[in-house]
């Protein structure tokens, strides 16, 4: 799954940019997912193989900080970019004729350094956070990785800082970004119910199968790990636990790619075309 991920996401950000007919703003926000999706499950995945095949199951206390903002930041970041595809699919069927002159270029490149901006910053604090924190039990992690809420359990004091913070992260990224796609996706029913022809409507409706497929595979693990972390953390197996949360971070790398490639015609077109040899048009 991992060299999927790799191949899949790496293959999708080099036919976008090797391509001319996917210079467009639906692409450039899925060369932007793939990119996020290639750090997170690396900033992960190694350290993971690391501890299956060569029992290597340390990890200082440092590392295990920057990985923890790695891992949050990158997800963060995910987050963000599924809302701005979000509504780009809003503008491209709402707006059509208006689409180029919206989600020009300019716009794109700052709206998605404006998304890397918050994911990063708002993370910022969780390593100071953890780093506050004594530990003077065990340090051993059930996970495979350096997640916040597995690491600062193991702490001897109140967390309830932690806690507070982690909520308010989830409230600005997590809520916020589904709010907003929510708020997309039911002013583009309503447009697409308004249209006439059903091949129309047809034909508007599949140009978002793809993105929806992306946000199921991505939110869906996400929020079972992020609730059990906090509400069922002892009516759920931590073996369930353990499975989910490194399913959270490898399904969308390794799933996106081959949806995306399944599902949306001019990228197949596109793959064609550069077996062939062949470089498009705009």
């Amino acid at each position: 799954m991992y060299i999927i991920s790799l191949v899949g996401n790496f293959g999708l950000v080099y036919l976008i940019y090797y391509e001319e007919s996917l210079h467009r703003p639906m692409y450039f926000f899925l060369a932007m997912l793939s990119l996020v999706d290639l750090f997170t499950c690396t900033t992960t995945l190694p350290n993971a193989l690391f501890i299956f095949w060569f029992k290597l199951k340390e990890i200082s206390f440092t590392a295990c900080l920057v990985q923890m903002f790695f891992v949050h930041g990158f997800t963060g970041v995910e987050s963000g970019v599924l809302m701005l595809m979000a509504l780009d699919r809003y503008v491209a069927i709402c707006y059509p004729l208006r689409y180029a002159t919206i989600l020009t270029n300019s716009v794109i490149a700052k709206v998605g350094l404006a998304t890397f901006l918050r994911g990063v910053l708002l993370m910022i604090p969780f390593p100071f956070l953890v780093k506050r924190l004594p530990f003077c039990q065990s340090n051993v992690i059930s996970h495979t990785y350096c997640d916040h809420m597995s690491v600062v359990k193991l702490s001897c004091a109140s967390i309830k800082i932690n806690v507070i913070y982690g909520l308010m992260v989830a409230l600005l990224i997590g809520v916020f970004d589904i709010c907003c796609i929510s708020v997309s996706y039911t002013m583009i029913l309503r447009a697409v119910v308004s249209l006439s022809s059903a091949d129309a409507r047809q034909k508007a409706f599949s140009t978002c199968t793809a993105h929806i497929s992306a946000i199921i595979i991505t939110y869906v693990p996400a929020f079972f790990t992020f609730f059990t972390h906090r509400f069922g953390g002892h009516t759920i197996p931590p073996s369930l636990h353990i499975i989910v949360a490194n399913l959270y971070l490898l399904l969308p790398p390794t799933l996106n790619p081959i949806v995306y490639g399944m599902k949306t015609k001019q990228i197949r077109d596109s793959i064609i075309k550069v077996f062939h040899g062949e470089k498009g048009s705009r």
